[in-house]
């Protein structure tokens, strides 16, 4: 007799197949595939150099022109602020877990709601004291920051590398504060 319901064996085969396309979607969003999207497209979002992971610029980690420290023992080193051609500066640094806890950076993203990435440093800024200006991280034509972003489950006594893009200031601003929320201003200099 027909009841109109799936038997056991046809739901476990359906819920086998299901599995295994999930394994492969998901499989093949970790690829490398040179920074393309789902829709073969490259992808608008700022793309790093392999060696350097988790989307952020390699950064000469010897030069050291500033560090905060913040709570639970995470302290920020910041290596280069460098001004670009194409009117940006890009701040460069390492985030160090100096604490017991593993570390998540969700409060040192922006307020803005429309943000993907809930652990980046979306929220850092540049302050010109002398000419009365704050620049936020700069966003992506998707809205996301270019920043780094995934930024969580840092364990104690892992580091790793950290940028943001933010609008250039005027040629004549030299040094700025960068901060990152729940973090104390470092004064950095800006080299061209």
């Amino acid at each position: 007799m027909d009841t109109g319901r799936p038997s056991k064996a046809t739901r476990r085969v359906a819920a086998t197949a299901i599995a295994a396309g999930l394994a492969l979607v998901v499989g093949g969003c970790g690829g490398e595939d040179g920074g393309s999207g789902a829709d073969g497209k490259p992808s608008t979002r700022a793309a790093a150099p392999k060696d350097t992971g988790r989307g952020t610029p390699a950064a000469d980690t010897k030069r050291v022109i500033g560090e905060v420290k913040g709570p639970d023992g995470v302290a920020v080193t910041l290596h280069s602020a460098v001004r670009d051609t194409g009117g940006f500066v890009t701040v460069s640094g390492t985030v160090t877990n100096n604490g017991t806890k593993i570390f998540n950076a969700i409060n040192w993203r922006s307020n803005e709601t429309g943000m993907r990435s809930r652990s980046s440093v979306s929220g850092a800024t540049l302050v010109d004291k002398a000419g009365k200006k704050r620049y936020l991280v700069l966003r992506d034509t998707e809205g996301e920051c270019l920043c780094t972003t995934g930024l969580s489950g840092l364990k104690p006594g892992e580091s790793r590398p950290v940028f943001a893009q933010f609008p250039a200031p005027p040629a004549k601003v030299t040094e700025v504060d960068f901060q990152l929320p729940t973090m104390p201003p470092a004064t950095v200099s800006i080299s061209d």
